[in-house]
């Protein structure tokens, strides 16, 4: 899962970090740079009506001031993408590629500096973070094949006349992230969108605005010209000013359905295109034929990833009656071995929960649960790790709930944190009706070593992605996002280009017109 986390403290511009190892002896750590950046720099904003705290989720420390960014700046950071779209529009594909490798190729020689970056601010595992620094660099390296294919149609008419589409860039696009995978999201959005000529101003989630910042970094490192990729840091009066700026060309937002209701709303005005990954509720169907190791595992990956801060997460899980004894013995045991604490040691498994707030709101959907029937049979509570620089995180045990039924609010809203819920059916078409008795279809999964029945499950249910026989595994190579209220559009595989470029057609007339008058 990863080299050793090294022993030595990275220094980022300013940002000190500490070792696992000396985390006991450190003092407060404070990360001293500016986060805004456009026109190829970082920006610190003198005239900042609004600043505030970021939090560190392992320690509760306070890492840094967020300034936020009002009307001005969002315009000097949408003028800086203007001014990189005109030239980067016109280079050819195999020139955007040969500068999007290059950016790969330094992320995965920061790898594990960002990572740890990545863990400070967002408190899941180095293990975790790893993989998601892997992601992004994958995501960038796919793309930047993509690049170079980008082309239109040829179409014959009659009497040797002819037509063709080009595949042009949209203009200046916007990506709004979220907490869960900070890095990441800003390489899945930002990638597919210069390869296929765009520029990018992104707003990361202001509780964890710091590592978006290596990335626009590392693109202009890479060669990219300056305002490429700009980040404006805030809250929603920022996410708003950036929907309704008029040089804006597409909004993609990664968040929750209520505020992707808002900027859909807000880029329809403006006639703007948008890509939304918003909320999940998924069902995870186990049947009694599975294997049942296996089964257990996928449950495991399905509800405890990121501390359970998966949007994707099948955090509805169906087991067969007849297995349900042997299911829930097993998945109990593996939940309580989860090591939890320090998410910058190598052996820990579930790092803190983003904040304060949410993770008292997950405690909260615990206590719900029980209130309206639902049993726990393990965790569900607050954790203090022994290391005594910890105790002001936010941590918590994971939690499986017994006796789960569809209609508690558990099984009903989108908790986004380490509880499992688990209900029993009886028959194939009961679970199919009960799995899309939801206005989430993000994703969906089913666990059985009949392959027929696993085809026929997932072509029935309403859900964008899907897995048979695993659970959570995102390719770079297939298109990622959901039905119904889950969201619009895709984001990785080769039709998220559909979404970053528009089509002209060309009709070229070879003869004389043939006129009406």
């Amino acid at each position: 899962m990863g080299p050793l986390t090294s022993l030595v403290t990275p220094c980022l511009r300013g940002m000190c970090f500490l070792p696992p190892t000396r985390r006991a002896s450190s003092g407060t750590m404070q990360i001293k740079d500016p986060l805004n950046f456009w026109c190829g720099s970082r920006v610190s904003l003198s005239d900042a009506k609004k600043v505030e705290p970021v939090y560190e989720p392992a320690t509760g420390r306070v890492l840094c001031q967020l300034q936020h960014c009002g009307a001005a700046h969002v315009d000097e950071a949408v003028r800086s993408a203007c001014s990189a779209f005109a030239a980067w529009s016109k280079m050819a594909g195999m020139e955007r590629a040969r500068i999007m490798l290059e950016a790969a190729r330094l992320i995965e020689k920061r790898r594990e500096e960002i990572a740890e970056v990545e863990v400070i601010n967002n408190g899941k595992s180095i293990t975790e973070a790893r993989l998601d620094v892997d992601s992004a660099r994958l995501c960038i390296e796919y793309f930047a094949g993509l690049a170079t294919t980008l082309a239109g149609q040829h179409v014959q008419l009659s009497g040797g006349s002819f037509a063709y589409t080009r595949r042009e860039p949209l203009g200046v696009c916007v990506g709004i992230g979220a907490w869960n995978y900070p890095f990441q999201i800003a390489a899945w959005k930002s990638a597919p969108a210069i390869a296929c000529g765009n520029s990018m101003v992104f707003k990361p989630s202001p509780v964890t605005p710091v590592s978006a910042v290596l990335l626009a970094e590392t693109y202009r490192q890479a060669g990219a010209p300056e305002g490429l990729l700009n980040l404006v840091q805030g809250a929603e009066e920022t996410g708003t000013l950036l929907c309704h700026h008029p040089s804006v060309a597409k909004v993609s937002f990664t968040g929750s359905v209520p505020t992707g209701k808002k900027i859909m709303e807000m880029a329809a005005r403006g006639v703007k295109p948008v890509t939304l990954e918003l909320g999940g509720k998924s069902p995870l169907i186990i049947f009694e034929d599975c294997d049942l190791e296996n089964a257990v595992r996928g449950a495991l990956m399905a509800n405890f990833l990121s501390q359970g801060q998966v949007c994707s997460n099948g955090t509805r899980v169906f087991v067969h009656r007849p297995i349900l004894p042997q299911f829930l013995k097993k998945v109990v045991r593996r939940t309580r071995d989860i090591r939890i604490g320090d998410p910058l040691l190598d052996d820990t498994r579930m790092g803190a929960l983003v904040s304060r707030l949410h993770l008292d709101k997950v405690l909260g959907y615990v206590e719900q649960a029980k209130k309206e029937g639902a049993r726990v049979l393990c965790g569900g509570e607050l954790f203090t790790p022994a290391d005594s620089i910890l105790k002001h995180g936010y941590y918590m045990t994971p939690c499986v709930l017994d006796n789960c039924k569809d209609d508690m609010t558990c099984v009903r809203e989108e908790i986004f944190g380490p509880v499992m819920s688990v209900l029993t059916f009886d028959t194939e078409e009961e679970v199919l009706q009960r799995s899309n008795d939801t206005t989430f279809g993000l994703a969906a999964g089913v666990f059985t070593k009949d392959i027929q029945r696993a085809h026929r499950i997932i072509e029935n249910l309403q859900a964008g992605s899907c897995f048979i026989n695993n659970y959570n595994i995102t390719p770079v190579e297939v298109p990622f996002g959901g039905y119904k209220a889950s969201g619009i559009g895709r984001e990785n595989g080769q039709v998220t280009i559909e979404f970053y470029s528009q089509l002209k057609t060309v009709v070229v007339e070879m003869g004389d017109v043939d006129s009406l008058f």
